[in-house]
């Protein structure tokens, strides 16, 4: 059972972020976004750290903050944001019965150069006017919105036979798979601030509004409810 639970871990870690894992591993794929989260918790703490470093250095907080949001996207190899624009290209589209295959076009449109350019901005700017607790609120905000993506994975209608996020949908039954994360990200909120517990409403809210827009989920909307709960809880916490 550890091994198990640990090729898992490695597994989650090498599908969600470009960080070198031994590719000799016997990596478990299945239901690994459960353990998303997780992996959230990883790439923030990452993030949260160099911030750390460059502000013990005198980096002013928004050089720093841009520096942290390429390295967020960097550990990521841009896997959410591709997801974010591809999602963007498909919604400008009237049709809809044409969004699935304009978003499985690896063409970037220009919905989908706006929404990369948007949401880095609000990201980068938002960080900025954070000036104390960034490290616990880097890793709650990547923490939340991963655990977005896996209740949409749990509770909405997969739309495409095959893809990056079909198997997601066939490893994961129940929402009760995001309960465990869930208790963590609460008490980890209450830690930091009560309300970074907005993150799971936001989250809800992007899984929601884009499960009417499209009737179901895909892999890249997975990866735009992990940047619009990233960006949009940014922001809300920049009122506290």
């Amino acid at each position: 059972m550890i091994n198990r639970v640990w090729s898992q871990c490695l597994a989650a870690i090498t599908f969600y972020t470009s960080l070198p894992i031994p590719t000799s591993a016997n990596l478990e794929f299945r239901a690994i976004s459960r353990l998303a989260p997780i992996v959230g918790f990883v790439i923030g703490g990452l993030v949260g750290g160099l911030d750390l470093s460059l502000a013990y250095v005198g980096v002013p907080i928004l050089t720093r903050s841009a520096i942290d949001v390429a390295l967020w996207v960097a550990i990521t190899g841009g896997l959410h944001l591709d997801g974010a624009m591809d999602t963007a290209d498909g919604l400008a589209v009237m049709n809809p019965d044409r969004r699935l295959a304009v978003m499985a076009d690896s063409a970037t449109g220009a919905f989908g150069a706006m929404t990369a350019v948007i949401l880095l901005l609000l990201k980068t700017v938002a960080l900025s006017e954070i000036s104390t607790n960034r490290l616990w609120i880097l890793i709650g905000v990547a923490g939340w919105g991963r655990w977005g993506q896996l209740v949409a994975i749990a509770k909405y209608p997969y739309l495409k036979p095959t893809g990056k996020g079909a198997f997601h949908k066939e490893g994961i039954r129940s929402l009760w798979e995001a309960v465990p994360t869930f208790v963590i990200l609460v008490g980890l909120s209450l830690k930091v601030h009560p309300a970074m517990i907005g993150g799971s409403a936001i989250a809800l809210f992007v899984g929601a509004w884009l499960n009417r827009k499209l009737g179901g989920q895909t892999g890249d909307t997975y990866g735009a409810i992990v940047e619009w709960t990233e960006a949009l809880l940014l922001c809300l916490l920049t009122a506290i």
